[in-house]
């Protein structure tokens, strides 16, 4: 027997899942999980099903932390560099953010979505890329333990778009939402 269905609203909030999310992973839409958390109307076992073992896949985390779904070795950029260098780690890997270090110590990070607000306030790449990353940079991300259960992990995600992974203290990996996703399907 399933659990009421008030619980999927509730579980989803507590594991820092949006409603988005939660259907891109249990293979329904969004309007489907609003419409079911909102009462408005009576799924299917099956659909209802699928998004509780997700909730338990999710909420369990299958036994993983942060160690077993970090990427080992970060790669960054200094405050010093120039953006064109942090654009050019992006496009080459695939990234759609970076952190930033001074001196081997983590003091901001630097996104597409800052680059692409510069360039809207300039309207001019080239101006951008020669600024240098400290002059656009964002907050640090936060840091996590190697062994941080996964839903913390779910949970800062909601508000930073990385995480990096520390190991006594120094860094060793990151995380971003795509590789939490990676856990779950």
């Amino acid at each position: 027997m399933l659990p009421p269905l008030e619980e999927i609203a509730k579980r989803r909030k507590l594991l820092g899942l949006t409603q988005h999310q939660l259907a891109r992973l249990a293979g329904v839409s969004q309007s489907f999980i609003a419409k079911i958390e909102s009462g408005k109307i009576d799924p299917s076992y099956s659909k209802v099903k699928a998004i509780f073992d997700v909730l338990d896949r999710v909420e369990t985390g299958e036994n993983y932390t942060a160690k077993a779904i970090a990427h080992e070795g970060i790669i960054g950029v200094e405050k010093t560099d120039k953006v064109a260098k942090a654009i050019g780690l992006m496009m080459e890997h695939g990234f759609s953010q970076l952190p930033v270090f001074d001196r081997g110590k983590c003091v901001g990070c630097i996104s597409e979505k800052t680059i692409l607000s510069q360039v809207t306030a300039t309207k001019d790449l080239s101006k951008v890329s020669q600024k240098l990353v400290e002059e656009i940079m964002e907050e640090a991300p936060p840091q996590i333990d190697e062994n941080a259960p996964i839903p913390l992990i779910s949970n800062l995600l909601r508000f930073y778009p990385a995480i990096l992974v520390t190991r006594r203290g120094e860094l060793v990996g990151i995380i971003t939402k795509a590789d939490l996703f990676k856990v779950v399907m």
